[in-house]
């Protein structure tokens, strides 16, 4: 059982397939995504132990030949980000809930984001998108009670207002159906 994520973002696709055999071949971790990304990049996520994350990252970081934009790992990691990763998060019954969403620059800080977002307040964490035809940017998705909402934007806001990379934040109250519609 994952319990900690780590990412590499290359500038080189060559470079990301080299980096994602090493992280591989380092240590035990479950390839959770790599892919190419907008802008011409190369995203890997690893997931496991925080011991083996660690390994895969410095492996993979250290084979980069100069093409690494970000590095981040995240011990103790809530496991709904790795469910909202993957698209698998069924939407809670009640749709007139509120709608929370974050947007970011770029792939990485979007995680980082989501991660404090869920850990602030009782929220349902149901997408996490990284840079997959949105121009190299992130974003999340989630929904509970407008206070915890609000509470947990507020709480990835935090996270990633440092970094420059927030686009934007919005918090819909009693969300029209519609907006869940895809995820139904």
């Amino acid at each position: 059982m994952s319990n900690a994520i780590g990412i590499l973002e290359l500038s080189s696709i060559a470079a990301g397939f080299k980096a994602q055999d090493t992280m591989l071949k380092a240590a035990d971790v479950e390839l959770i995504l790599a892919r190419t990304i907008c802008s011409g990049k190369y995203l890997i996520i690893v997931g496991g132990s925080v011991s083996s994350v660690t390994a895969a990252l410095d492996a993979g970081s250290n084979d980069t030949a100069g093409y690494l934009i970000e590095k981040l790992n995240i011990p103790n990691i809530d496991r709904q980000v790795f469910a909202a990763l993957s698209n698998t998060v069924p939407i809670p019954e009640k749709y007139n809930r509120a709608l929370g969403i974050v947007e970011t620059f770029s792939a990485t800080p979007i995680i980082e984001a989501a991660d404090a977002a869920v850990k602030a307040a009782d929220v349902t964490l149901f997408r996490v998108h990284v840079s997959m035809a949105i121009g190299g940017k992130g974003f999340m998705l989630l929904c509970g009670d407008v206070a915890s909402v609000e509470a947990a934007v507020s709480s990835a806001i935090e996270m990633i207002k440092e970094s420059g990379m927030l686009v934007n934040s919005v918090v819909i109250p009693a969300a029209s159906k519609e907006l869940f519609k895809e995820y139904i």
